[in-house]
């Protein structure tokens, strides 16, 4: 089964360092110079008019507008607005997109269920409301990347609007080629700005918020990484009984990583087959490949217990490892007070190895991101402590082992077990936010015809039918709405999630990380030399953490418009460890005793 195309095309690749003399002729000789991805075009389109682009030179044909509205109310049911308010909305579309008629805009973003909408509907919708011909690009989310650091390095304009992961808020932060929407909105492009937009219901404002306070990347959807488990095994008495006879505790979802490496033990190794099919207590991957990189920056080590305290990302260090002392990054090592190589960090890779090899089915190894993703449908997988609620309705589809005859899952999903390093008031886990993120290379009529579409694809009109299409939410009222409240059972515990309190403990990549591309790129190299044994995990993180901070030196060097690093002077390793607000130092005992809860106390505690 192929698997979600996002997923298996999600490659943090180094994009090329182009200069801007070179950037500018591969543009002028290739248009903007766009890969087509695999498996397909990878373009979804409103409508394309030849010509330059400009409004003025364009002569669309005549229009029924108002046909357009009655024909998109039909499309964008349900919403949390009336279709009264639907109409004023979509009316104010129309009026602030007058000066832009027969315009036509580039924007792109990754594959998902969420974007395919997008591209394939939205787009076509706003430009039979608007008469601005959209195309929305659907690429690799690596080749994302590259086209965005072309545009920053060349600063010729590429598309006129990313849907861009909020991971990379500190890169467009410190380098400042990205323009602060909070200015943008009140200033040159307030014209242009829904009045009904509301900021504040947006549940991943934040991650798009710079040290600066302002706003540069507004969330156009959201997916968590959680635990994933078997519910239905999990509440067989004969099962529990078993359990808690070897463990002395009950079978439960996991409060931390002691009773998750107990509950895989017990799958693999007690249980070993459930309905004459061999089982297995844990599900990972971990051939050597991009996405082996993700699988740690997407906060691994925060659940472990690396870094400071602090939400969204931990103040000073993050769950990178990368310490910052006023705003300005100082280094991964410990020897810089970072925890890259810290215990709680070697902690973190030593179990990933261990459960790994002990408690996954033996390809899993040898398998990547995209490869491993389906294997929990399959039917055979106990736990998975590493899952994305984006695949979601993949592992909802009726047939599969995993769900049952009414359509209901088999399955739930739980926010993560911690390691023994974390504490009280840390993050816990990762979030995905892939935000609209406008550069100032952008001619500014472009951008406000790309930030029109931008708000369209988010506004309360769309968002709650865009919701039920994708899973990935955005908006508090769309989340609290009843008729997510009626489907909430087929979805496993996701709108849960999304309505607790818990939701604020998993978060992306965060500001400390100065250029996520740069520095992204060091991880699977050096992650994956320790998986093979060519490293142990202390030598792999020691590298890893040597590396990131050679990469913040250069930085260093060459400057950068904000917050750029001041790396801090190497001390011994025994000056930091245990220090306060430094790395954590060894703990004696890294396996207390397993702590666990039932998924009904669980839900219990969120309301």
């Amino acid at each position: 089964m192929q698997f979600r195309a996002s997923f298996s095309n999600r490659q943090w690749q180094r994009a090329p360092q182009l200069v801007a003399v070179i950037a500018i002729a591969v543009l002028a000789s290739s248009g903007c110079g766009k890969k087509k991805p695999e498996g397909g075009t990878g373009t979804g389109t409103g409508t394309a008019t030849a010509g330059s682009g400009s409004a003025a030179e364009a002569k669309p044909p005549p229009v029924d507008r108002a046909a357009a509205i009655e024909k998109l109310l039909a499309e964008f049911t349900p919403s949390t607005l009336s279709k009264e308010q639907q109409t004023t909305e979509l009316k104010w579309f129309q009026d602030a997109a007058k000066p832009f008629v027969g315009m036509d805009i580039k924007v792109v973003s990754e594959t998902i269920d969420t974007h395919v909408y997008e591209s394939k509907t939205l787009a076509k919708a706003f430009t039979e409301l608007t008469g601005i011909n959209v195309t929305h690009d659907l690429i690799q989310e690596g080749d994302v990347i590259e086209k965005l650091q072309t545009q920053m390095q060349s600063g010729q304009n590429v598309y006129d609007m990313y849907v861009n992961d909020t991971d990379l808020i500190g890169t467009h932060y410190r380098y400042g080629n990205a323009v602060p929407l909070t200015d943008f909105m009140t200033g040159e492009g307030k014209d242009v700005t829904l009045p009904t937009l509301d900021i504040d219901d947006f549940i991943g404002k934040k991650f798009g918020t710079a040290p600066d306070g302002k706003l540069y990347q507004l969330p156009d959807q959201q997916f968590a990484n959680l635990y994933w488990f078997r519910y239905d095994w999990f509440s067989r008495d004969d099962l529990k009984q078993k359990f808690k006879a070897k463990y002395g505790y009950e079978l439960g979802v996991p409060v931390n990583w002691s009773a998750y490496e107990d509950i895989a033990d017990f799958f693999t190794n007690v249980v070993k087959e459930i309905d004459g099919k061999r089982v297995y207590g844990h599900m990972d991957y971990g051939k050597k490949d991009p996405s082996l990189g993700w699988r740690f920056t997407d906060a691994w080590l925060s659940m472990a217990g690396a870094g400071s305290k602090g939400l969204p990302n931990g103040q000073p260090t993050d769950e990178w490892g990368i310490r910052v002392e006023d705003c300005h990054p100082v280094g991964s090592s410990v020897s810089r007070g970072g925890e890259a190589n810290s215990p709680a960090a070697v902690y973190a890779l030593t179990k990933y190895i261990d459960w790994l090899k002990k408690y996954a089915p033996p390809e899993a190894a040898g398998m990547t991101f995209s490869e491993a993703g389906p294997v929990p449908g399959q039917g055979n997988i106990a736990q998975q402590i590493f899952w994305y609620s984006a695949f979601t309705a993949d592992l909802a589809k009726p047939g599969l082992p995993v769900v049952n005859a009414d359509g209901t899952p088999k399955w739930r999903m739980a926010p993560s077990p911690h390691g023994p390093y974390w504490e009280k008031g840390m993050k816990l886990g990762y979030q995905d936010a892939g935000a609209w993120t406008m550069l100032s290379s952008t001619p500014l009529d472009r951008r406000k015809a790309a930030w029109l579409y931008a708000q369209f694809t988010i506004a309360k009109t769309v968002s709650l039918k865009k919701f039920f299409v994708g899973l990935t939410p955005i908006r508090k009222s769309d989340i609290d709405h009843e008729e997510v409240t009626k489907n909430a059972a087929k979805y496993g515990g996701l709108i849960e999630f999304y309505r607790s309190s818990a939701r604020e403990l998993l978060t992306p990549t965060g500001t400390n990380v100065p250029d996520y591309p740069k520095l992204a790129q060091l991880w699977w190299p050096n992650i994956s030399e320790a998986v093979t044994g060519a490293l142990t995990p202390q030598a792999a993180m020691d590298k890893l953490a040597k590396e990131m901070d050679d990469v913040m030196a250069r930085l260093e060097r060459a400057g950068m418009k904000n917050c750029a690093p001041k790396m801090g002077p190497e001390k011994p390793d025994k000056e930091w460890l245990g220090a306060p607000n430094g790395p954590k130092a060894k703990l004696a005992n890294e396996k207390p005793k397993g702590e666990t809860m039932t998924y009904e106390k669980l839900l219990e505690s969120w309301k």
